[in-house]
């Protein structure tokens, strides 16, 4: 049966000396991705949508498309997709039994969130 006196016990660490890992991380990132291509795709169908109702409609969903708030949009859609593939490949090489002990699993979550950016960066030089 429990004492009823209290016992000095340590305090959990907590956030204080947390660190969060990179496979954490990087598993957060593929789900953020995610929802964010679904919505740039959502843009780019009302885009679409207004294209075919009428021409007034269409100068209204262009001038949002094209504005600051769209390309912002279009661009983290952009790096969505570049990373989103990315930890695609991670996941079939984990799936292959490859890469599982922590140091490369942690370099291959940078690999993702940097060449991301990268080809990210390609993409919009070359566009």
């Amino acid at each position: 049966m429990a004492s009823p006196t209290p016992r000095e016990r340590p305090l959990s660490p907590h956030l204080q000396i947390y660190r969060p890992q990179m496979t954490a991380i990087s598993s957060i990132l593929t789900r953020i991705s995610g929802n964010a291509l679904i919505v740039g795709a959502f843009l780019l169908v009302w885009w679409l949508m207004a294209a075919a109702t009428s021409e007034s409609y269409f100068a209204f969903a262009d001038g949002v498309i094209t504005s600051w708030f769209g390309d912002l949009v279009m661009t983290l859609s952009l790096w969505a997709v570049w990373y989103h593939y990315l930890a695609g490949l991670r996941h079939l090489y984990f799936d292959a039994g490859k890469g599982m002990d922590i140091e490369t699993a942690e370099r291959l979550g940078w690999a993702c969130v940097i060449g991301s950016v990268v080809l990210t960066a390609v993409t919009l030089l070359i566009i």
